[in-house]
This record gives C-alpha cells, structure tokens and sequence, in this order.
C-alpha cells in the first residue's frame, strides 16, 4: 500500500486529499483544496496561491487515473465545485475525465441543505457512477456519517474510509476529535496508519472543555496506533503545531503531521499569512487581477521545490 497525502495544511492548503494506491485500486479521497478565502480580513497570500496551484494540478492528475473516488462530505476543502472561487478546484478542470469513475459518498438522506445543492450540481456535472457508503466497495470500507466535529442539532457529517491490505489505513476527515464514540468507532478498526483531521484550536470559540476532549482522545489514538498523522484544522495555527509536538511528547509516541508523514517541510502557510505580507508585500489589485487571469503567481513561488 501507498500512502500519498496531496493536500492538507502543514502542507500549504485547506484540505485533506490523499491517494491510496493498493495494486491495481487507485483511491482518491477528498479531492478538494482551499486556502481560506478571508482569514482576519486577509486574503492569501500569492505564496500561498503559488502552493495551492501544484497541488490542485496532482489532484487533477491523480482524478484522471483513480479507479475510486471518494468525497467524505461536500465543503468546499474537499471536492471540486461548480462555484469554485480562484483558490479551490473548479468541477469543469476533472468533469471530463475518467468517464464513469465511481465517486463514493453519503447517501442524500444525511446531506444538509448546502450539500445537498452540491451534490446535485456535481452529479449533473461529472461523468461519474455515485455510489453511497452502503455499497460494497472491495478493498474499501465505510463508516456510516458520523459527526463533523461536535455531536449538534446541525447535524453535519461525514463518512470514514477504511482500507485494509497488508496493513489497515483510515481516513477520517473532518472528526476534529470532539465525538468520544466516533474515536471508539475508529479505535475498533484497528488501524495501523491512521489521517485525522484535528481539533480546530485556531478558532476562539471551541471551549476549554472541547480542547480538553480533543486531548483526550487525541492521547487514546496515539497510545493505539502504529503511525498518527493529526493535520487540517489543527495546523491552521502556529498552536496547533505545539498541540502537535506536546502530543508526541507527553503521550512517548512521535505524532506526525502530514508533511513530517510525507518527508516534506511544515508549511503553515495560512497560519503565517500576516508574516508572509509582511516580508513579501503584495500589490493592491493582485488579487482582482489574479481572479481575472492577469497576473500569476510568478515572483512568489518561494515555497515550490526545484525541478527535479
């Protein structure tokens, strides 16, 4: 098995897109990417942007070759749309290829409004063959929705992914650790490698009592699972990396983020937006003229590793 994460914050981006490669299955999951549209009335910053286009381009490659394609929930850091804004990946770059991919997702009954609405833009618009969690899926394996986040009245959800070869890999997006039964449902499928996206401490109003639960149960998988990679929410913060490393320290096992699991450098790109504006400034319209395909993100692409 092959583990490939493609997007994920400590790598530059919103997201949590990865690329399981078992034999001849080629599994994309959640191929979406943002970058935070506004984040304390910031745009992000064309470094950023520079980061987020290689990584939008391997998601494209990785659509047209993929023999399953899964979407845990329908926000816009994890599948392309229709209405993408010039940071996310726009459903019109992969609707024509790899006609009749299965794309594996929640069935419309555990939708919300919004998803609900894209859900049917991008069904119209992708050539594909939409099959909900229930269905057996080979080597793939799904939870039924569970909490996206916290337990509420709001009811959002996503699905899990399981794939089992000579080792176990789980996927469970957007958990944030808040939900004690969803980690003892992820705890039972034995995983050998699991990709969680953590708890958002970045925003103020998550509650002492949250941050205490997402410990909690962030030490239950670190003292459970062979390799734990923690990213997404998490690394939306320069605080999310300390959670990060106290985590490892005080549990004894090395917690990874996504781009320690994938030999790259930490990246926080948008956490370090407001430093990045102010060692590179940026031009005032570049943003409308990005938009409009006037400019490009050349002169910014300090982030990008060399060819070759």
């Amino acid at each position: 098995m092959n583990i490939d994460i493609i997007g994920a914050e400590s790598l530059g981006v919103r997201g949590l897109c990865c690329f399981v490669t078992v034999g001849e299955q080629k599994i994309l999951i959640d191929p979406g990417i943002a970058l935070g549209f506004l984040r304390k009335r910031q745009a992000p910053h064309p470094a950023q942007v520079a980061v987020g286009e290689v990584i939008r381009k391997k998601i494209i490659q990785a659509w047209g070759v993929a023999t399953d394609i899964v979407f845990s929930h329908f926000h816009g850091d994890h599948v392309p749309l229709v209405d993408a804004n010039p940071y996310q990946l726009d459903a019109s770059l992969v609707s024509n290829l790899n006609p009749g991919v299965p794309i594996w997702t929640k069935a419309p009954d555990f939708l919300t409004a919004k998803e609900q609405k894209r859900f049917s833009a991008l069904k119209e618009r992708l050539d594909a063959r939409w099959q909900d969690w229930t269905t057996k899926a080979g080597l793939l394996r799904f939870s039924a929705p569970v909490p996206h986040g916290e337990k509420t009245e709001r009811n959002e959800s996503v699905i899990m992914t399981r794939i089992e070869d000579d080792i176990v890999f789980v996927h469970t997006s957007d958990i944030q650790l808040l939900d004690n039964d969803t980690v003892d449902l992820v705890l039972g499928w034995q995983p050998d490698i699991l990709l969680v996206g953590g708890p958002p401490l970045y925003l103020e109003q998550l509650s002492s009592r949250l941050r205490n639960r997402a410990w909690h149960n962030a030490v239950r998988l670190a003292d459970s699972v062979n390799t734990l990679i923690l990213d997404h929410h998490l690394m939306r913060s320069l605080e999310g990396l300390q959670w990060l490393d106290s985590l490892s320290s005080e549990s004894g096992h090395r917690v990874f983020s996504a781009a320690d699991f994938m030999g790259k450098p930490r990246r926080l790109l948008e956490a370090e937006r407001k430093m990045l504006y102010e060692k590179m400034p940026v031009p005032l319209r570049w943003h409308q003229d990005y938009a409009e395909k006037k400019v490009d993100t050349k002169g910014f692409q300090i982030f990008l590793s060399p060819p070759g």
